[in-house]
């Protein structure tokens, strides 16, 4: 079948946005193909720093023909209808054919040549390609990333003719800007295509770029006896800066290693986009540096490699400036400098959120073991460094200047806290472990989520602004990796909107903008104040109190996305969350044991017994109030099951709350999987809705009890199947 070959050959498109490129190519590709009804084998596309490639497998010369049915008027209807669906149509009254009293007609099209089809593809592609950046550049109408060159198009070896802003296709492309050859060169299908721009010295596979650029780095630090320090964020920018990417080992000044090591490693990254080097012995930085260069030198890279160790001195100068200065400042000047700064026009300044942490981190220190005295000392020092040159600088270093800057004066278990309290940033980031770090990161972000909870900027669809869905799971993994117990989400959150409600908030403005019951002066607000002050203190912490309930319900959400992501069954934690329990370690071991007891025979026939009992129940409720009361035993003619099922109820009632009150929810499941076979019985032998009225009741009051026990465990309602 034919293939089609598309470049699109511009100047540099930022590497950023190659990865991106190269998905929104294949997405629109995909459509406008489908929607052309052609039909394809497979669809890839490359990106790189002056190229953006389609190859699409398996094509057909042409569209097939195909027929339409439609729908006139019916037979009976005015003329006038009927004329209007044949200029519509295009056929004549004798090409019509009726069916059920209604015209039909039978539309043939004729296939298109799949040449035409592409053509206007392309185009359609081109003039609405999604860049986060475009530009326009001469006197066309034509914006792209950056100026547009050649269209390469070839559809079975065959050039696809047709002309985008005075650009025509062809079948010319051209190899690296210095190492290829000058000329242009043509092509004839995708593997001529990639061979010649291989020889030519153009890697088109970005995948190809990242391996060339690996084993050549980690060749060169073998020669030496050092190791590459992988960077996987640096490499993917780096393959798409260099069409041939070559690795040069570099040397850099000694006496630049005295500085952190994030602080050399964020010079060479950011600004020079250069890898670390290790030494294996010491497992420290060396005094190296690998830079991927676009050329291979006839020097063996010599000349390149001094010429970015002296650009490389020139930034790490810049460091060690930062560093010097940073030191001779200090705490309370930057601490100073956070009153100035505005966190949010709605929750205040950064000095004001800084209070809110420390007064939260003092009261969850007892609940992690920590010293509430640390803990506040911590939280009030963990954004100082925020006014920090060198965090100025590089604000990726936030946290871990104010750990190092902290050190000297307040003792590593400080540093430490400063210094992680970030943590954890992502799924695949490390969880600390220290009680006084994990107060101080639990402190940072419930403060984060009630506050924004409070504001009624919550997550909604894909967008959520400030990151409070990370947030909750760095909660949740906080809480469970480190087995805090007990730790109650809803008591921590409510104190958290406690502290928020005692801050400056707001007073009566007949001018001030509205939220829920408060009102807030805009004037202070545009002060940079939090809110101003309460005009009633009570109503401010009712109010925070409960805009904190709001935000620890969020928690659940989180939980089963976690939990789902692990493999684990989240409708589960629905049926957990629903007895009001808000301690995450105790949830997750009641889903635990819920999840291995519903995956035995008596824990699945269980729980059908509890859906039937509660159907039955649900049905009489409409009908008006359920009974209640003891049930009765020894009634005349009294099932056998029926007595059986009573007296086991209240047997494992007893063995539920004993093993709940000690939190042997192992034990818990035991218990309710004794109730398995006298309601397997008790549904076999008894009819519950007995003509007499005593012996309906009777049964009824029992299922409710069976129920009553079962929902001590969970809430079997909210299980699935």
């Amino acid at each position: 079948m034919p293939q089609l070959l598309l470049e699109l050959f511009s100047e540099e498109i930022p590497a950023r946005m190659q990865a991106g490129a190269a998905r929104d190519l294949a997405r629109m590709a995909t459509e406008r193909l489908k929607a052309a009804g052609l039909e394809h084998e497979a669809l890839t596309t490359f990106a790189g720093p002056r190229r953006l490639t389609l190859v699409v497998e398996g094509l057909p010369a042409s569209t097939p023909d195909r027929e339409e049915e439609l729908k006139g008027p019916r037979t009976s209807a005015p003329d006038q209808a009927l004329e209007g669906f044949l200029r519509k149509t295009g056929l004549t009254r004798e090409q019509l054919t009726e069916r059920d009293g209604v015209w039909i007609a039978v539309v043939r099209h004729s296939g298109q040549k799949t040449t035409d089809l592409i053509a206007d593809m392309v185009e359609a592609i081109v003039r609405t390609f999604p860049w986060p950046k475009s530009m326009r550049w001469g006197d066309g109408t034509l914006r792209w990333v950056r100026p547009l060159k050649r269209i390469l198009c070839l559809f079975d070896g065959h050039v696809v003719r047709f002309e985008i802003d005075g650009i025509v296709a062809e079948n010319v492309t051209e190899g690296h800007r210095f190492l290829g050859k000058a000329r242009p060169f043509t092509v004839h299908d995708f593997a001529d295509y990639r061979k010649k721009l291989e020889q030519h010295y153009v890697l088109l596979d970005a995948a190809d770029r990242k391996v060339r650029i690996l084993e050549a780095a980690r060749a060169a630090c073998h020669e030496r006896g050092l190791d590459l320090v992988d960077d996987d964020g640096l490499l993917d920018e780096v393959s798409g800066l260099a069409e041939w990417p070559t690795p040069i080992l570099g040397e850099m000044d000694p006496q630049f290693l005295d500085l952190p090591p994030e602080v050399v490693r964020l010079s060479m990254k950011v600004h020079q986009k250069y890898f670390a080097v290790r030494d294996p012995a010491t497992g420290k930085l060396a005094p190296n540096f690998i830079v991927v260069a676009n050329v291979e030198a006839s020097d063996g890279g010599k000349a390149l490699a001094a010429g970015n160790s002296r650009v490389l001195s020139a930034r790490l100068n810049d460091a060690r400036f930062f560093w010097d200065e940073d030191r001779k400042v200090g705490f309370e000047t930057w601490l100073k400098k956070l009153e100035g700064v505005t966190f949010h026009a709605k929750l205040g300044t950064m000095a004001e959120r800084v209070d809110r942490i420390a007064a939260l981190a003092r009261e969850i220190a007892p609940l992690v073991g920590a010293d509430p005295i640390e803990a506040e000392t911590a939280a009030r020092l963990s954004k100082a460094d925020l006014a920090s040159g060198m965090v100025g600088e590089f604000p990726e270093l936030q946290g871990v200047m104010g750990g190092y800057y902290a050190r000297a004066d307040h003792g590593d278990a400080i540093a430490d806290a400063i210094r992680d309290h970030y943590k954890p940033q992502g799924p695949a980031d490390s969880v600390p472990t220290a009680p006084l770090t994990v107060a101080v990161a639990l402190a940072d972000k419930l403060d984060t989520l009630v506050g924004f909870f409070a504001i009624d900027e919550k997550p909604t669809g894909s967008k959520d602004p400030f990151a409070l869905r990370r947030a909750a799971l760095g909660v949740i993994r906080l809480v469970l990796e480190n087995g805090i117990a007990p730790f109650s989400i809803g008591n921590v959150a409510e104190k958290s909107g406690l502290i928020l409600g005692r801050q400056p908030t707001a007073r009566h403005d007949p001018e001030a903008s509205e939220l829920g019951d408060i009102t807030f002066n805009r004037l202070d607000i545009a002060a940079g104040g939090a809110f101003g002050y309460w005009t009633e203190v009570g109503l401010g912490e009712t109010f925070w109190s409960e805009k904190a309930l709001d935000a620890s319900s969020f928690f659940a959400d989180r939980l089963k996305v976690l939990l789902r992501d692990q493999g684990r069954r989240h409708d589960l934690v629905d049926a957990v969350f629903a007895l009001g329990d808000d301690d995450l370690v105790r949830i997750v071991r009641r889903v635990e044991a819920l999840d291995a007891f519903l995956a035995t025979d008596d824990g699945a026939n269980l729980l059908a017994g509890y859906k039937r009992a509660s159907n039955i129940l649900r049905a009489e409720a409409k009908k008006g109030e359920l009974p209640t009361g003891m049930v009765k035993t020894g009634l005349p003619n009294q099932p056998e099951a029926e007595t059986v099922l009573a007296m086991a109820t209240a047997a494992a009632r007893t063995a539920v709350d004993t093993a709940l009150e000690t939190e042997d929810f192992a034990a818990a499941m035991t218990a309710l999987a004794a109730l398995r076979g006298p309601v397997d019985a008790f549904f076999t032998d008894v009819m519950v809705n007995s003509d007499v009225p005593a012996e309906r009741e009777n049964r009824l009051k029992l299922l409710g009890q069976v129920r009553d026990v079962m929902g001590r465990v969970a809430d079997f309602g909210q299980v699935a199947g």
